[in-house]
């Protein structure tokens, strides 16, 4: 039997279109993330509109159920994701317990290009990986946002009358700390949505890998309009 190699398993266009989704992936996650365009994006206009909310929320003394209520609403969003996370990578696992079936009918359709026994496996593990990915990042933000939740019933009391500049000082460096924390959940809830919109372009491998390249360009220019130049973004920050 001979030593398993590459190019027995992969295409040159099926590495270029892997290698061309790696990086897309990682690229954007430079220029989007906290050391890129944040500022710049939907996600540091909402980061902005956060830290005001939390500001609100100092000031109104015992009286932040409206927070509380808006804050479960917002893990209850992670927490649902997650176990559809979980409900997918179930569904690859079965696959990949009758891939031939699968495969057998996928190869039939028309334009489909015909893949090897192990690129198939490899192709299920990628998407596998990537809402394997997504889940941890919506667990974690669920649990970020019991955090925050923490930090808002830990917020300082003002006095309703006279409080003191140290106090209210107190105060507001709490809820912009309360604020990070929220913006952290956000974060990672933001990266495990993407992570959906990455699946979506990997499943076009299974037709061709141009189909896959095509693929994530289409799911990268929707990323860049809608965190960069979406009216929504514009209505958010004030522009």
């Amino acid at each position: 039997m001979g030593t398993l190699t590459l190019e027995h398993v992969f295409t040159p266009l099926d590495l270029m279109a892997l290698g061309y989704f790696l990086a897309a992936m990682l690229i954007y996650r430079l220029v989007a993330g906290p050391k890129g365009l944040n500022d710049r994006s939907l996600v540091g206009a909402i980061q902005r509109q956060r830290v005001q909310w939390m500001q609100n929320m100092c000031h109104r003394g015992d009286h932040r159920t409206m927070d509380v209520i808006l804050l479960n609403s917002l893990a209850q969003g992670n927490a649902f994701f997650a176990s559809t996370t979980a409900i997918a990578i179930g569904g690859l696992a079965a696959i990949m317990g009758s891939g031939e079936k699968a495969q057998a009918v996928l190869d039939r359709l028309p334009y489909v290009q015909v893949s090897n026994p192990i690129l198939w496996e490899v192709k299920i593990f990628l998407i596998m990986a990537i809402f394997i990915f997504a889940f941890f990042k919506f667990a974690w933000a669920f649990r970020l946002g019991h955090y925050t939740a923490i930090m808002i019933g830990a917020t300082p009391l003002l006095a309703k009358e006279g409080a003191s500049d140290e106090q209210t000082s107190a105060c507001h460096s709490h809820a912009l700390r309360t604020a990070k924390i929220a913006g952290l959940a956000a974060d990672h809830g933001n990266g495990g949505l993407r992570s959906f919109y990455y699946a979506i372009a990997a499943m076009a491998w299974f037709f061709h890998p141009i189909a896959f390249a095509i693929a994530t360009t289409w799911v990268l220019a929707i990323l860049v309009r809608r965190d960069f130049f979406s009216r929504s973004r514009r209505l958010i920050a004030g522009d």
